[in-house]
């Protein structure tokens, strides 16, 4: 019963830790490039031409609640005019078509970055 109050204090500690670790090792890489005379331009080399993250989220959930909705739709169609059992039509097109849509999203993502 006393299990929890261990339990949690240590998975704290070890996301501290992992978290500690990975920037300070990176720390001490970036230190030992400029001691060598490397520019510091060469730290944000990748983050120069990319689509602001919040048209990313708002697109991609655009295109989820969409396939979703059009989800729904199929899935009655399919059970109110094919007569396939609603436990089928129902998970199985929500899921397809949400699928279909963040598809949809990261390819849209990509040609966001292109631009």
């Amino acid at each position: 019963m006393g299990s929890e109050f261990i339990i949690m204090p240590l998975m704290i500690a070890a996301v501290f830790g992992i978290f500690y670790l990975h920037y300070s090792t990176r720390n001490k890489e970036r230190l030992a490039l400029i001691e060598k005379g490397a520019e510091a331009s060469i730290f944000v080399k990748g983050k120069t031409h990319t689509a602001p993250i919040w048209k990313i989220l708002i697109l991609n959930l655009a295109l989820l609640l969409m396939g979703i909705g059009i989800g729904i739709f199929i899935a009655s169609i399919l059970h109110y005019n094919l007569g396939v059992d609603d436990d089928v039509a129902f998970p199985g097109t929500i899921f397809l078509m949400s699928g279909v849509g963040l598809f949809v999203g990261f390819n849209m993502t990509k040609n966001l970055d292109k631009e």
